[in-house]
């Protein structure tokens, strides 16, 4: 499902790519999340369209950093998960330790439901923990219940399949009195009463059902996919009037921009609103249908411009709030918690080789922005650049391609720079500031104090309030939350800071930009660089080598000004956990890479910010 050329490249999944398939009478559509944590967005876009979820814990490498932050997703959202361990089809990584390692990082207990079955050091099939049967290849190649094997046979690995079966009725039996009677008077607990009891342990947070197999191999596939229709539950009531929403945005070459979309009602094409246009889409292929049914999802051509989450009438008109699935409880508006929950740790200067060129790699960046909410642009209209604001190195270098092989713009890009924090130190001002165009004047008069915590805050005086248009002041609010993105020092975010307008007047007739600029240069003049502090990025890194490898990957982390807080290890595979600060950590996978001689993996996620003086 990975088309894009990044991805192949890389080996690693960038964009969501979705899927249709049925199985047993249940139609699914799959959606496949990148891991990488540059493309977290991805993840916590898709999360707001699903019922459930599959997490892949690999033997071969256990719990990973990066598995433990989707299975917080995951947890947070209150999406149902079914965990499936990997890689089996090698016999020399345990099921037992994966098992043991889920339940110790991730505070599940995990409730087996298949298990490896190995012959002379291959994997030859899967125990099928519920219907007590054994599955194995067909001469076609499909994963099949073997007819010829029974458990009561006493065949190998039987007595392990009857144990999980009796640790299964344990489990479920806290949760159905009737599954806890039979077992406490020691009678035999059918499936399908195991079953009913196993669907109501599912939606406990204590629990996971847990297969296994091979997905390379295609073991335990079978028996994974029949738990989905048995385990997640059903698409929610959606509300009445509402064609469906908007979850994620797309950009094909040729085809322009396309809205992923999940139906909230069943629709024939004769019903469709005028301009739109539906279709499957599996990867990067668009397949047109002629009806659409609510929970699907699907490719959605419209005559207007979306946004994320935004519900569409079935007359086609937008809804400006977006709502739950149920149409009940709070406001859900899902980009602006995104784009507050991503903190771009990098910014990087981006200009065009022609003048001719701006425009148009202005709207391409714009479309980029809109289609990745954790990507910001900042525009530098004086001097004809901009700032592509990042959360990593991979994200940055995936934008760069998509820029000059999807839209076709030649830039000039400058080398990526930690973007930092800026607080203030102390209360200052308040000043006044005038800015005068033609007969158009606007003054302010502007004072601002630190905050707790990244926040902003802005305080506009009684008068102002009662005078003052709307439009008047959601551009004096705007005006000055865009100049906290730029900063004091060009370094970073001025974060932490309330803003008080004590005096704002103008003329009848004043333009926006005039009220971005008199309170931009007001900002300029009330806050100098002595009365802020920079904070520097700082990063947890989590590294897996060989043992052979652990002193100079150590060495390597304390040469970066790292400080290693956690070691362990099982004598072949060494495990630790340091802080380190992002500027001392810019190319690290090559470095890592060349130490290690490519065995080494790890992982990055943000810890926090500390003080630094300015150099």
């Amino acid at each position: 499902m990975d088309y894009m050329p990044e991805e192949k490249e890389r080996g690693i999944t960038i964009e969501s790519g979705v899927a249709h398939f049925e199985w047993k009478n249940t139609w699914f559509n799959f959606i496949d999340t990148p891991g990488h944590v540059d493309f977290g967005a991805e993840v916590d876009m898709a999360l707001t369209a699903v019922e459930g979820a599959v997490l892949v814990v690999s033997a071969a490498s256990g719990v990973e950093t990066q598995t433990v932050a989707a299975y917080r997703k995951l947890r947070e959202a209150g999406v149902r998960t079914i965990l499936f361990v990997n890689k089996l089809d090698n016999p020399d990584y345990s099921l037992d330790e994966t098992l043991i390692n889920i339940e110790e990082v991730l505070g599940v207990r995990p409730v087996l439901m298949t298990l490896p079955e190995y012959r002379d050091g291959r994997m030859t099939g899967v125990l099928d923990v519920l219907s007590q049967s054994r599955l194995s290849h067909s001469e076609s190649g499909s994963e099949e219940i073997d007819d010829g094997w029974n458990v009561d046979d006493g065949w190998d690995n039987s007595a392990e399949l009857k144990k999980h079966y009796a640790e299964a009725v344990e489990f479920a039996s806290s949760f159905d009195d009737e599954v806890l009677k039979l077992a406490m008077e020691g009678k035999r607990v059918p499936p399908k009463l195991l079953l009913r009891g196993l669907r109501e342990l599912v939606k406990s947070d204590d629990y996971a059902l847990c297969y296994a197999g091979s997905a390379m191999e295609g073991y335990g596939v079978r028996s994974l996919i029949t738990a989905l229709t048995f385990f997640l539950p059903e698409p929610p009531e959606f509300a009445e009037g509402e064609l469906g929403q908007v979850i994620r945005l797309r950009h094909f070459k040729g085809v322009g921009e396309i809205s992923l979309f999940r139906s909230h009602a069943d629709m024939e094409r004769k019903a469709w609103p005028a301009g739109f246009e539906f279709s499957r889409l599996k990867a990067n292929l668009l397949q047109p249908v002629d009806e659409i049914r609510a929970g699907d999802i699907y490719a959605m051509r419209t005559p207007f411009e979306t946004e994320l989450g935004q519900i569409i009438n079935m007359d086609g008109t937008q809804v400006s709030s977006c709502r739950s699935p149920s149409g009940q409880g709070h406001p859900l508006d899902h980009t602006p918690s995104i784009r507050d929950k991503y903190k771009p740790l990098l910014q990087t200067r981006v200009e065009c080789l022609g003048a001719e060129d701006y425009a148009h790699v202005e709207k391409s960046l714009n479309t980029l922005s809109r289609m990745d909410p954790s990507f910001r642009v900042q525009h530098d209209l004086d001097g004809g650049f901009w700032y592509l604001h990042t959360v990593g190195e991979v994200q940055l270098d995936v934008l760069l391609a998509r820029l000059k092989r999807e839209f076709g713009c030649e830039v000039r890009a400058g080398s990526p720079e930690v973007r930092w924090q800026e607080r203030l130190c102390h209360a200052v001002g308040p000043v006044e500031n005038t800015f005068q165009l033609g007969p158009h004047k606007i003054s302010i008069k502007l004072s601002a104090t630190p905050l707790e915590g990244d926040a902003h805050d802005i305080r506009l005086s009684a008068e102002f309030l009662e005078t003052a248009p709307r439009e008047i002041l959601a551009g004096v609010r705007s005006a000055l939350l865009e100049s906290t993105e730029v900063g004091i020092l060009g370094k970073g975010a001025l974060v932490g800071v309330c803003f008080e307008v004590h005096e704002f007047t103008w003329t009848e007739g004043a333009l926006p930009p005039m009220i971005k600029k008199a309170c931009g240069d007001a900002v300029i003049k009330l806050v100098k660089a002595a009365d802020v502090q920079l904070y520097e990025p700082v990063m947890e890194l989590s590294v897996e080598c060989p043992v052979n490898f652990a002193g100079l990957v150590t060495g390597d982390i304390q040469s970066r000004e790292g400080k290693v807080k956690e070691i362990a290890g099982d004598g072949k595979t060494h495990f630790l956990k340091a802080d380190v600060p992002l500027r001392k950590i810019f190319g690290y996978a090559t470095g890592v890479r060349s130490i290690s001689k490519g065995t080494a993996l790890y992982s990055m996620k943000l810890l926090g910010y500390r003080p630094m003086s300015v150099a």
